[in-house]
């Protein structure tokens, strides 16, 4: 029998009813959008972020159409500017009241050997993919203590655990994350907080076909079990998980999404 169709999407069950959630990185065709897209399905009030203007916008339009034409709130954000940052915290307690949830989705790939790569290139990955996540965790932990609940979950990747040539700066920052998460869930937990992540492997959207090779994408693939790359919306079926009321008593843990051989 084949394994390779996609299946069906869940039908939504409530699970974030009367929750408000911060999203980055939610503007495009990737996980980030797609988290939005479960949560808001699941009940979930949406505020998301992207340094991308227009297409926050286009993401917001895309989510109002299919919810109800209730707009999620947006504002633009570089997760590596600190003001940015706190300002992004501030205008979704402002519009929504308070935040239930934080996903940290914001990250930076690319490929370069060690001996070719830039401080520059290394620098940026980092920030964007490590660093962004600290920021936005400092921002909103004092909110979440404040509340005595909060939950954040941050999106990592296998590579943390696993090695792909050209890949070590992307792999380092999400073994970064592994870390963070884990070390900051047992700062938050005597305050009510959870912190869990997910590791996805592979993901297929629009913008990693175009910005990979078909050959790598083609190899990625073919380490897969079930002979395909997972769809966006699966990766957010875990992440809506760990935000739900179904992963209370998960903290500090990394979730892997993944169908890859050991």
């Amino acid at each position: 029998m084949s394994t390779n169709l996609v299946p069906t999407r869940p039908t939504p069950r409530s699970l974030l009813k009367g929750k408000n959630v911060l999203i980055t990185a939610a503007a495009g065709t990737g996980i980030g959008y797609a988290t939005a897209e479960r949560m808001a399905e699941e009940g979930a009030r949406v505020f998301i972020s992207d340094m991308h203007e227009r297409r926050l916008g286009e993401a917001a339009d895309r989510l109002t159409a299919a919810h109800g034409g209730v707009r999620p709130g947006t504002l633009a954000c570089d997760v590596t500017q600190e003001a940015q940052v706190q300002a992004l915290v501030a205008a979704a307690i402002a519009e929504m009241g308070h935040i239930d949830v934080l996903v940290n989705n914001a990250g930076l790939g690319g490929s370069s050997t060690v001996v070719d790569m830039p401080d520059e290139q290394w620098h940026k990955v980092i920030d964007v993919t490590l660093t962004s996540v600290m920021r936005m965790t400092r921002a909103v932990l004092p909110h979440f203590y404040g509340r005595n609940s909060g939950i954040i979950v941050n999106n990592a990747s296998v590579l943390g655990w696993r090695a792909q040539e050209l890949q070590s700066h992307y792999a380092a920052a999400k073994a970064g994350v592994m870390a963070f998460t884990r070390c900051s869930a047992m700062e938050a937990a005597p305050h009510g907080v959870r912190i869990n992540a997910v590791a996805p492997s592979i993901a297929m959207h629009a913008f990693l076909a175009k910005v990979t090779t078909e050959e790598l994408l083609a190899d990625l693939t073919r380490r897969e079990a079930f002979g395909r790359a997972a769809e966006p919306w699966e990766i957010a079926n875990v992440i809506t998980f760990l935000a739900s009321d179904l992963a209370t008593y998960m903290t500090g843990e990394v979730v892997s999404v993944s169908s890859q051989h050991a």
